[in-house]
């Protein structure tokens, strides 16, 4: 039994929350952005109370302290040994999509990605006229419920290459379909990358977010040193320890050349990191594992709880696979035949996010937030009932 509080729902309505400034005025339950109703790890909220005591908020750059833990995190979660040298600090991760766009790509040149797939992954090349092109994951049914597989479609992704494609996006685990790579499917990946000579930016801000404890996360960077001097991993405290709105990514890029080229793209343009995002990264590395066992057990609830409650009570709503990781969940919507999933759910009361912007049919899917306490899901499930008449 964990000794941290998760079941308190926060009061947020007419705070600064984005979450819940969407529908301020209305009586609609936000679970669409992938931010937690949950308050941040102890340790991370006493490390910023600490650092404002300081009293004096110059122009910040990290201390030894702040990159030996996310350094000695790697090596004791995944094994992963890095140097310090490899981290370049970033206000966000999206920041890093678009970076790493702009420095491997030039404009009209390609990158290519999975889908459906979080929204940025297909919107950051387009932002500096660089084309996006993402090949469609394959669902292997399985022979019941929510134990489908989504699977990389191969050949597709080979027919996708041209001379102009220069850069792979891969999100690891992924966003939405809440999946966990295996070592075979990255080594492919690898083996592809280098067989048509792309650079490899993995987004693993959810790494730290494994559900099923038998499918630990593994580093696109750490399949085999070639991988790795072509890889940029793209990681933040942000998702597991509730601190989005402090700003605070990181990118490791083992490649001196790759590295140079990506602060170049940096230059100029891209914030820095701010005292109390260095002071929370820290904290939550060092200090916040106790707090993130906890956080991972009370979320392995809150997806059984829902799964459960969907097979019995949702008819027409499907979990096509399982939930290896993330707290999002994708949901089925197609059989219901709802032209508009989203405003329909909205007028029952219930804020999803739009499959259609993950690259999803239209109309056919919608994600939802569980990182929120078991009471706000049981509403939000009271609420699903009633959309459904």
């Amino acid at each position: 039994m964990s000794s941290f509080d998760f079941d308190t729902v926060p009061q947020r309505l007419g705070t600064d929350s984005q979450k819940w400034q969407k529908y301020a005025g209305r009586d609609i339950l936000p679970l669409w952005v992938a931010d937690m109703d949950f308050k941040s790890p102890p340790a991370v909220m006493a490390a910023l109370h600490a650092r404002v005591d300081a009293g004096i908020f110059g122009y910040a750059r990290p201390v030894k302290s702040t990159v030996d833990a996310i350094v000695e995190a790697m090596a004791r979660r995944y094994g992963w040994e890095i140097d310090p040298a490899w981290i370049v600090w970033l206000p966000g991760l999206v920041v890093g999509l678009n970076v790493t766009a702009q420095a491997f790509a030039e404009p009209g040149d390609e990158v290519l990605t999975l889908s459906p797939v979080y929204p940025p992954f297909m919107s950051a090349p387009k932002n500096s006229a660089r084309a996006s092109v993402s090949v469609p994951f394959v669902l292997q049914p399985g022979t019941g419920r929510a134990d489908g597989t989504w699977t990389i479609d191969w050949e597709a992704l080979e027919k996708a290459v041209t001379p102009r494609t220069k850069l792979f996006y891969l999100c690891n685990p992924h966003n939405p379909l809440a999946r966990v790579w295996r070592r075979d499917e990255l080594v492919r990946l690898a083996a592809f990358c280098e067989r048509h000579d792309l650079v490899l930016c993995s987004d693993e801000i959810h790494c730290d977010l494994i559900l099923d404890p038998a499918l630990p996360h593994l580093p696109t960077a750490k399949v085999a040193p070639e991988i790795a001097a072509r890889t940029v991993t793209l990681m933040a405290p942000s998702k597991t320890y509730n601190v989005p709105g402090l700003g605070t990514s990181f990118a490791i890029i083992p490649d001196a050349e790759r590295r140079t080229r990506f602060l170049r793209a940096t230059s100029g343009i891209v914030a820095e990191v701010t005292s109390l995002g260095f002071t929370a990264c820290e904290a939550a590395y060092r200090d916040g594992e106790a707090w993130r066992q906890g956080l991972l057990a009370y979320l392995r609830g809150n997806r059984d709880y829902l799964l459960e409650t969907i097979a019995r009570e949702l008819p027409g709503v499907h979990v096509e696979a399982p939930v290896e990781a993330t707290y999002l969940l994708w949901l089925n919507v197609a059989a219901l035949r709802w032209e508009n999933p989203i405003a329909h759910l909205e007028k029952h009361g219930l804020g999803l996010s739009d499959g259609a912007a993950f690259g999803a049919a239209r109309g056919t899917h919608v994600r939802l937030n569980f990182g929120c306490p078991r009471a706000t899901l049981v509403e939000a499930m009271r609420r699903f009932r009633a959309a459904l008449g």
